[in-house]
């Protein structure tokens, strides 16, 4: 690490992905900056282990190439991704039902077909999967064609309109749409628990449409290197002497940064910390509440499925949110000889792991007793909560005299949300500085 400059025109507090876009944005610009991130990586919560011959990614976690503020930062071939299929399986009783992607196919939304599906996704043949009805019977066929419509309609309407319709809870937007309970308790409520954190569906459906919008726009997968690939990819073109890692931020004031190795003289802060961290740092922005997610992660000679798709349950136990075989996706994240299975549990309630290993045998159908439990892997801070009424996506990211504030925290709980507010705070700082 380099001696910490006494004086720079910006100073970003926090490396994950929120600073990095600020940075990237400053760089370019050719406005001095300087980053102090307290950890000895970078990446914030976006982070991969190796251990064994593993990648165990810090919570499961996906890259999405509709993202556009993704794309536009990093170049996503290069990310080498492995897909997951589109759609979904959902365990009910003793049948796995596949739901295919709602805007992809939207008159097929009530099926599965397991030969051609995957043709029409881009995918090859699909694998044959024992157990898996043609026919889904998950909601009704109403259902079905309602939830297309509505994945239709976030992915074709503009931004702008999608976020000036009235804003409700996930749960009332669904209800709204004349979804059923039966398909919202079987296939959404345990899909939505899986991405905001969260099983009471009490986000915001501004939230919601961003999300709905993104996925049907876009195809999931995971870096052959693993999540920790994608922060590593915004900070690639930044110079390394610039980015401190091992220095965390006491305090701050207008003009000032003391660290734990200095103080650094500005003319402007921005805070992209972790939402707890900022309100901390600045305690006018209030406390943001966080919800928890924990990953189990096992290991087996023979995968319990031959594809790479979300495994929901749809028979209301209320405990996985989902389960998947990453190493379909993404060979890498295992040793060869061996296959790799992320299950995401939402809340801040850490089930035992004999307790979820009894629901991946009812899951998959299939015996899971020679399984070896890698770790468990809980965040307790993964992601903002977004209740509604949010008000607007974009928060004001100007603290005053000098002080702005970035994060996922300031946007939507996602990937885009925290890269998208990064770039929009350095532009205030820019217009700060004049520039």
């Amino acid at each position: 690490m380099s001696d910490l400059p006494a004086e720079t025109d910006v100073v970003i507090v926090g490396g994950g992905l929120a600073g990095l876009a600020a940075a990237r944005r400053l760089h370019r610009a050719g406005t001095p900056w300087l980053l102090v991130e307290a950890a000895d990586r970078l990446g914030g919560r976006v982070a991969t282990d190796a251990v064994d011959g593993y990648l165990l990614d810090r919570g499961f976690q996906v890259v999405n190439t509709a993202y556009p503020r993704l794309t536009a930062l990093v170049d996503v071939a290069a990310l080498d991704l492995g897909l997951f299929t589109q759609g979904t399986l959902v365990r009910r009783g003793e049948t796995l039902h596949r739901m295919v992607h709602p805007v992809r196919e939207p008159l097929g939304a009530g099926r599965t077909v397991l030969t051609g599906l995957a043709d029409a996704a881009g995918l090859g043949r699909a694998a044959q999967v024992p157990g898996v009805r043609q026919i889904s019977s998950v909601g009704r066929a109403t259902d079905r064609l309602r939830l297309a419509a509505l994945a239709v309609r976030c992915a074709t309407s503009p931004v702008d309109r999608l976020l000036a319709a009235p804003e409700l809870s996930t749960e009332m937007e669904l209800r709204r749409a004349g979804l059923s309970d039966r398909i919202i308790e079987e296939l959404l409520r345990p899909f939505l628990s899986g991405v905001f954190g969260e099983r009471e569906l009490t986000t915001s459906s501004h939230v919601f449409a961003m999300i709905v919008r993104s996925f049907a726009r876009g195809r999931i997968g995971l870096p052959a290197a693993g999540i920790g690939a994608l922060p590593q990819a915004v900070a690639d073109p930044l110079p390394a002497s610039l980015t401190m890692r091992g220095v965390s931020a006491a305090s701050l004031r207008p003009g000032l940064v003391r660290t734990s190795a200095g103080d650094v003289r500005c003319r402007a802060v921005l805070v992209a910390t972790d939402p707890v961290t900022a309100s901390t740092l600045l305690p006018s922005l209030g406390r943001v509440r966080m919800h928890t997610l924990s990953t189990y992660y096992h290991s087996a000679v023979e995968p319990p499925l031959d594809e790479p798709i979300l495994l929901l349950d749809g028979d209301r136990r209320e405990l996985v949110a989902n389960t998947v075989v990453v190493s379909r996706a993404a060979p890498t994240y295992a040793p060869v000889g061996r296959h790799l299975i992320a299950t995401s549990v939402a809340g801040p309630i850490v089930p035992p792991e004999p307790l979820v290993r009894t629901e991946l045998a009812r899951l998959y159908g299939c015996s899971v007793e020679d399984w070896d439990h890698l770790t468990t892997v809980t965040v307790p801070a993964a992601l903002p909560a977004a209740p509604a009424p949010q008000g607007s996506l974009r928060k004001p990211v100007v603290v005053g005299e000098g002080v702005f504030v970035a994060g996922d925290h300031r946007a939507s709980p996602s990937v885009q949300g925290a890269l998208a507010s990064g770039w929009r705070a350095a532009g205030a700082v820019l217009r700060h500085l004049g520039r």
